[in-house]
């Protein structure tokens, strides 16, 4: 998403079961990007970007043409002026067993003994991902209390790139590609690893899914990260089990309760078995393991 070069509009619907293809069909068809998102109870949030002011008459219109209400909505201004800066989230350090997560907006590191990251986090760093990225980090010590090694890493819908950075602290002699739908994610994601002296082992890229050719070119993976959504788990669930090796484990977060099944029965056609869930809030990481190939 490259909206932070001009002025930039977005237009937030109201949290609602959006289980109709038509409102999906009006809003990929009339916003420039659209995200889905979800807010802390869970419930999903449309967002369209625009990068010209929204009509509120064009939009009724627009929607008119697929059959359906525009639901109601809310709209922000996003000015071009330093666009990620301004939207920087001040979050408080996220701590686990092995982490320290804090921002950089922090004017020093934290004490502590732990693994300290330091992570610029905007507009990738959304609703959710403090239950989620703790859920997953607590995913990693896990597996490293399991002894396992794995050389090669993918992180897809890397955001911040937190989980990476993360994975390559917890295994020294680890390397990670990230993947990211968002172009600003992918730039964001590298200036981390460089802020933390990991630029020489995590690469990023722009891609959705798994469509850039860098991803089957480092295949296959020991270890894929997918902190995202619970529809493009789905989606992608064939795919990440062809680039996941044999034995090879998958963390995969962003999902609520009532989707848990859904995500693990997929996942399990696919020789995918979840072998550890952790529960935070309403939120959900489920760690998988790969005992069939595929």
């Amino acid at each position: 998403m490259s909206l932070s070069y001009g002025n930039s509009w977005k237009v937030i619907f109201k949290p609602q079961s959006f289980d109709n293809p038509s409102f999906e069909e009006f809003a990929e068809n009339f916003f420039d990007v659209v995200t889905i998102d979800y807010d802390d109870e869970g419930q999903e949030l449309y967002c369209g970007y625009l990068s010209s002011e929204p009509d509120d008459n064009k939009m009724k219109s627009a929607s008119a043409e697929y059959g359906i209400e525009l639901p109601d909505y809310t709209i922000e201004f996003i000015p071009a002026t330093n666009w990620l800066t301004k939207n920087v989230i001040k979050f408080s350090p996220i701590e686990t067993e092995d982490f320290l997560i804090y921002g950089s907006h922090e004017e020093q590191c934290p004490n502590t003994d732990k693994q300290a990251i330091r992570i610029y986090a905007a507009t990738a760093f959304g609703s959710g991902q403090h239950q989620t990225t703790r859920s997953c980090l607590q995913l990693l010590s896990l597996l490293n209390k399991r002894q396992f090694t794995p050389q090669n890493i993918l992180d897809m819908g890397c955001g911040s790139g937190i989980l990476a950075l993360a994975a390559c602290r917890l295994w020294p002699q680890s390397k990670a590609l990230c993947v990211d739908i968002d172009d600003e994610a992918v730039a964001v994601t590298l200036q981390n690893a460089a802020d933390n002296n990991l630029g020489e082992r995590i690469h990023a890229v722009q891609s959705n899914g798994f469509a850039n050719y860098h991803i089957a070119e480092n295949s296959p993976y020991q270890l894929i990260l997918a902190n995202i959504l619970a529809r493009p788990l789905i989606e992608m669930a064939e795919e990440l089990s062809q680039n996941l090796t044999l034995g090879g484990y998958a963390v995969l977060s962003g999902f609520i309760d009532e989707q848990t099944k859904w995500v693990q029965d997929t996942y399990q056609k696919f020789g995918l078995h979840c072998v550890d869930l952790i529960k935070n809030e309403n939120w959900r990481a489920m760690l998988v393991e790969k005992n069939h190939d595929h």
